[in-house]
């Protein structure tokens, strides 16, 4: 995409690495937002990736947990987890395939591995809802390897849209609330691209394969594997692969700007509507 003369460039904000963490039944993963490093990123509660080749790592999966108030969204690079819920709904993560899934008003479900060997890898991202949003009626969007489009706006430029569009191509998630971008990009080596985001929006990069620069000029720096970037300053964004090529993830959020009230797998606006929540959950309401 050209920059026209009203738009600025993007530059690095904030660069930071995640944190080793635990969930579920003891999953091993990185925690890249949702640390004391970077609470959030509004919309934005949470990001994390979970990438091992070690079944001991993974095998005990997610059982049966809730949520309430927010978006959960699971991109599979490579492994199948299977996820069922308490309303009757049941699917197949692969390789490729991305589940959105919106907790609403609640839902008790669980995520757990179909496979006892081989690698895992993928990212879960945690979305919140306004407050207009947050009892609503739990709903999943799901979609597999086929069903994103994947971009070629440059050579050397390969782009899944998951969320948001890349030229003509757009991708199949749909979320009013927060007009989401989702990109999944592959740089060819010493290749540049540059990409528009949305106005007004929240914005990071996170390399999870080879390097790459963010920003033109004396702005521009360096991302290595495993490193996000908290974006700011325009939405023009330039990033240049390096010598190995890069592969990064693209977000995209507009910012809610709503108090944020939260504990463990609930996200409110207020400490009263968490409590009500846990009673709820208790009571057997989800």
């Amino acid at each position: 995409m050209s920059t026209t003369a009203t738009q600025s460039h993007a530059r690095v904000a904030r660069k930071l690495r995640g944190q080793p963490a635990s969930d579920g039944a003891g999953v091993k993963l990185t925690r890249v937002i949702g640390t004391p490093q970077l609470d959030m990123l509004d919309p934005f509660l949470m990001l994390d990736e979970f990438g091992t080749d070690k079944p001991e790592d993974y095998l005990a999966g997610f059982p049966d947990h809730p949520h309430r108030g927010f978006e959960t969204v699971t991109y599979m690079l490579d492994g199948r987890m299977r996820h069922r819920d308490n309303h009757g709904n049941e699917g197949l993560l692969v390789p490729g395939s991305v589940q959105w899934m919106t907790a609403g008003r609640g839902l008790v479900h669980s995520e757990m591995p179909e496979q006892q060997e081989g690698r895992m890898r993928g990212f879960q991202l945690w979305v919140n809802l306004p407050k207009a949003n947050k009892m609503d009626a739990p709903q999943y969007q799901e979609f597999a390897p086929d069903r994103i489009p994947v971009a070629t706006p440059a050579p050397g430029v390969s782009v899944k849209v998951i969320a948001g569009s890349v030229g003509d191509v757009r991708g199949p998630i749909e979320q009013p609330a927060t007009s989401p971008v989702y990109l999944d990009i592959t740089l060819a080596p010493n290749t540049a691209w540059t990409y528009v985001l949305p106005e007004g929006h929240n914005a990071f990069a996170y390399v999870f394969e080879g390097g790459a620069s963010v920003g033109e000029g004396d702005d521009a720096r360096e991302l290595a594997s495993q490193e996000l970037a908290v974006l700011g300053g325009g939405e023009t964004l330039v990033a240049t692969a390096g010598g190995q090529g890069a592969r990064f993830i693209l977000v995209a959020g507009r910012p809610l700007r709503e108090p944020v009230a939260r504990y463990g797998p609930f996200v409110m606006n207020t400490k009263e509507e968490i409590m009500q929540a846990f009673v709820d959950f208790q009571s057997g309401k989800f």
